[in-house]
Order: structure tokens, then C-alpha cells, then sequence
């Protein structure tokens, strides 16, 4: 029998434990999630992954997530796995890359946080003053721009996606180690979410409000989520709802420049 490896990935204070038979494999995580990893929590959830040759097809080729008599079927050009979430358990079929694991756990994420009433955004994130403040938008919006301005007193959660959870009567965000464009893994903490900015790049920094209708609207367009399942698109929109009503959703103009930070306190 081969020797089994593993490795707990904590992310957003939901711990993963992946097994693998490949010892350069787990090792390959261990760096990819350095600040992630805690072999000291009980898992919520386990994935076997079995390594196989790397395939031709593209990566972003069929996207499919799909529930089938209890259990999650995601397939991707770069990978197969399917999970029960009742079971605790689930199995991936993929190279030896980091790749396509970091979309299965994105995926995964994203199913668990539209029943607890979270979900990922595609968005900056960072703590300043023991707050939380997201900076999202389509891609060329300056998300990547305003992380790489941020000053030293602010801490980095993501330039790319943020992992945004139900605490109470508020949200908290939570850092993550999907990183874009500065390809720098945010920091493994959170902080109440004291604000969402929809970034527009403009020559004067300025904060305007927005209407709920139009910030409900922006946040479904960015909104991570990759399942057909109706409930669950249904928990989704509901939550973008409650999201825009418990939080301040602005928009931010800004010249690319560090003076836009003495707006974010």
C-alpha cells in the first residue's frame, strides 16, 4: 500500500484536509498555502486527490458543478472530483499542479458559504484600524493598483478574492491565499467588514453613495459562484440583499496615487 501524506488548508476558518500519496505533492501545497496551513483543528472536510498525467484540454474548458443523489460533481478541462458534504468527504482527480486544486476549493467554498449566508467576491480586501474595507470591480478597475498602494499600517487580505462571512448581525472578511496580480497571499486574519467600494479610476479621490438596487446588482456581478443549483443561487442573491442592507456600499473614484487612503479609515 502506498504511504498517504496530508495537509489541513484553513481558509476563512474552515479547515480541509487533503490526503495524496505523493509526498512532493503535499509539499507543493505547503508552500502554495504558507499561512494557511494548521494540522491543529479538526477538519470539517476531506478530499483523496489522485494524481494523474496532466491533460490537453484548457483549463477553463466546461465548467460544470452539479449536485447528483447528494453529492457535488465539479468538472473542469484540468480536473474531475466530486464531494459529499454529508459524508465530510470527496475525491479529486487532477496533475500534480496547484492550479486546478485552488479552483476546487474555491468551488467548494463557495457551495459551504451560500448555506451559511457568505460568499467569495472578487475583490481587493484589507484591514486598517481593526476594519475590513473591500475594493471590487471587473478586472482593470484598480483593484490590484490600490492594494499596491496601501500604506504600512494596512494589512493585506486579498488583491483578488475575499472571503466574506456571516458573523451575528454583521459580515466579517477574511483573508485568502488567491492572489492576482501582485501574486502575494493575503494575510490569515479577519476583521468586521466596515465598508464595499465599487472602484472607478478618475482624477480626484472622491466616495459617493449608491442606491441598494445598483449595489445589489454589482455585488451578483461579482460574486463568486459557479453552481446551477436554484436554492442555492436563491440563498446567493438573498444574501447579496442582506449584504447591501447591513453594510455601506460606495463607490470609490480614485487617481492612482497613496493619498486615496486618507479616505480609508
Amino acid at each position: 500500500m502506498n504511504p498517504s501524506y496530508q495537509i489541513t488548508v484553513e481558509i476563512g476558518g474552515m479547515p480541509i484536509l487533503l490526503h495524496t500519496h505523493d509526498d512532493s505533492f503535499r509539499q507543493l501545497l505547503a508552500r502554495r498555502y504558507a499561512g494557511f496551513v494548521d494540522s491543529s483543528v479538526p477538519p470539517r472536510f476531506e478530499f483523496d486527490i489522485e494524481l494523474t498525467t496532466p491533460s490537453r484540454r484548457a483549463p477553463d474548458e466546461d465548467v460544470r458543478v452539479e449536485m447528483q443523489h447528494g453529492t457535488w460533481r465539479l468538472r473542469r478541462g484540468d480536473f474531475r472530483a466530486q464531494w459529499d458534504p454529508g459524508a465530510g468527504r470527496g475525491h479529486i482527480r487532477q496533475s500534480a499542479n496547484p492550479y486546478s486544486i485552488d479552483s476546487v476549493l474555491r468551488i467548494v467554498h463557495t457551495l459551504i458559504l451560500a448555506q451559511d449566508g457568505g460568499f467569495l467576491l472578487h475583490s481587493a480586501g484589507a484591514i486598517r484600524n481593526g476594519h475590513a474595507f473591500l475594493f471590487s470591480g471587473v478586472s482593470g478597475t484598480g483593484k490590484t493598483t490600490i492594494s499596491r498602494l496601501a500604506p504600512p499600517d494596512v494589512t493585506l487580505l486579498s488583491d483578488e478574492v475575499s472571503y466574506i462571512r456571516r458573523v451575528d448581525a454583521g459580515y466579517h472578511a477574511c483573508g485568502t491565499p488567491f492572489a492576482g496580480e501582485l501574486a502575494r497571499v493575503g494575510e490569515n486574519c479577519s476583521a468586521p467588514i466596515e465598508a464595499l467600494f465599487f472602484l472607478k479610476q478618475g482624477p480626484e479621490n472622491k466616495i459617493e453613495s449608491m442606491a441598494k438596487s445598483e449595489a445589489i446588482h454589482r455585488l451578483m456581478r461579482n460574486i463568486l459562484f459557479f453552481a446551477g443549483d436554484a436554492e442555492l443561487v436563491e440563498n446567493v442573491f438573498h444574501s447579496a440583499c442582506e449584504f447591501a442592507g447591513r453594510v455601506p456600499v460606495q463607490r470609490l473614484t480614485f487617481a492612482p496615487d497613496s493619498r486615496v487612503w486618507g479616505l480609508i479609515q
